[in-house]
C-alpha cells in the first residue's frame, strides 16, 4: 500500500522567543496562533520540543520512525535534513550568521544552515540586511559588532517585494527587516549566531545574548548574491532555486501530475486553495497550509492557485 500525503500541523515560536513576531499568520493564513507575537510556523519540523504533526497529532519524529526511508527516501539518510517555515516579521531581527555544516558540527554537534526566502507579503519599502558594505575587513566588521550601533553602517540592503526569491548561504549576514511575510526553506538546523540586535530590551531591560566572535569566525566577507532568476519549467511552474541542500518550485494556475521520486520527499505548501488527488483519495488545502509527500506515496494530481514545492536536492 503506498503511503497518502500527509498534512502538518505546525509548531509556533511566539511570544518572548520571537520579540519581532506579529498577528499576520492569523491575518492572512488564518492560522490560530498562540499570541500576537508569534514569529514562527515551523510547518514541517523535526527541531527538538517543536516537531510539527499530523492530523492525529503523531509528531513528524514519530512518523518517520514508522515508515523509515518510505517517508523520508532512499537518498535521505542521518539526521532528517531540512525544516520549513512561515515567519511573520513585525519587526526586524537580530542581524545574524548561521556556520556550514564542518563548523557547526565541530562546535555545537549540529548541522550547519543554509536557506532561502520567498516574500509572501510586505509593507511598502519593506527592506533585508543582506551581507556586508564590499571592502569591509574581518577587523572592522568585529570592531563595529562591539561597539554595537557602529555595525548598522556595515550592513547591505535590499528593498523587497511580494514573489521575489532570496537564496542565503552558510555564512551570510543577514535579517529579515520589518513588516514581511516569508516562507522559509532550510536545513534541518537552529544554530544562530547574534552579531546585533537592535539595542532592544526586554520588559527587565535586559539584552538579548550575542555571539559575536563564532559570527565573525563563520562570516563570509564576499557574498553578494541578492534574488534569484526563476528558471521557466512549462504549465505555470518555475524552479527558483535548485541548490546543494534544497530544489525550490512555484507553481502557479495549474493542474500538474506528480510522480513520486523513491529518493526523496518532497513538502507542498499551499499560498492559496490547493486540491491533491490520487487514487481514492483527495486532500483539500487552503493558503498557508503544509502537506508531506512521501517517497513511496501515490501519483498525484495537483491543482493549485499558488503553492510552493520543496524537496533535497539529489
Amino acid at each position: 500500500m503506498k503511503l497518502e500525503p500527509i498534512r502538518m500541523n505546525p509548531a509556533y515560536r511566539h511570544g518572548k522567543d520571537t520579540p519581532w513576531g506579529g498577528d499576520r499568520l492569523k491575518k492572512v493564513f488564518g492560522k490560530e496562533i498562540p499570541d500576537d507575537r508569534t514569529g514562527e510556523s515551523l510547518e514541517l519540523s523535526m527541531i527538538p520540543g517543536l516537531n510539527s504533526r499530523d492530523d492525529e497529532g503523531r509528531p513528524l519524529g514519530d512518523i518517520i520512525a514508522e515508515y523509515g526511508d518510505r517517508v523520508t527516501g532512499t537518498e535521505v539518510r542521518g539526521d532528517f535534513p531540512l525544516l520549513l517555515k512561515l515567519l511573520d516579521a513585525r519587526d526586524k531581527l537580530s542581524v545574524q550568521v548561521h556556520p556550514d555544516d564542518e563548523y557547526a558540527k565541530r562546535v555545537e554537534n549540529k548541522l550547519g544552515k543554509t536557506e532561502a526566502w520567498v516574500i509572501l507579503d510586505c509593507d511598502e519599502g519593506a527592506e533585508l540586511v543582506y551581507g556586508v558594505l564590499p571592502g569591509t575587513s574581518r577587523e572592522q566588521l568585529k570592531a563595529a559588532s562591539l561597539q554595537g550601533k557602529e555595525v548598522e553602517k556595515l550592513l547591505g540592503r535590499v528593498r523587497v517585494h511580494p514573489g521575489k526569491v532570496y537564496y542565503i548561504p552558510s555564512g551570510t549576514v543577514h535579517a529579515i527587516g520589518a513588516g514581511i511575510l516569508i516562507y522559509e526553506i532550510q536545513q534541518s538546523s537552529d544554530v544562530t549566531y547574534r552579531f546585533y540586535d537592535w539595542d532592544r530590551t526586554d520588559a527587565n531591560g535586559n539584552k538579548r545574548e550575542l555571539h559575536i566572535e563564532k559570527a565573525i569566525d563563520v562570516t563570509d566577507l564576499e557574498t553578494r548574491q541578492e534574488s534569484a532568476v526563476p528558471k521557466d519549467l512549462g504549465n505555470g511552474r518555475e524552479m527558483l532555486l535548485e541548490e546543494k541542500y534544497f530544489s525550490l518550485e512555484r507553481w502557479t494556475n495549474t493542474t500538474v501530475r506528480l510522480v513520486p521520486d523513491c529518493r526523496i520527499f518532497r513538502i507542498l505548501t499551499a499560498l492559496e486553495d490547493t486540491c491533491v488527488r490520487w487514487d481514492g483519495g483527495e486532500l483539500r488545502l487552503k493558503g498557508g497550509m503544509t502537506a508531506l509527500l512521501p517517497a513511496d506515496g501515490y501519483d498525484l494530481e495537483i491543482s493549485t492557485g499558488k503553492m510552493l514545492l520543496s524537496y533535497p536536492t539529489v
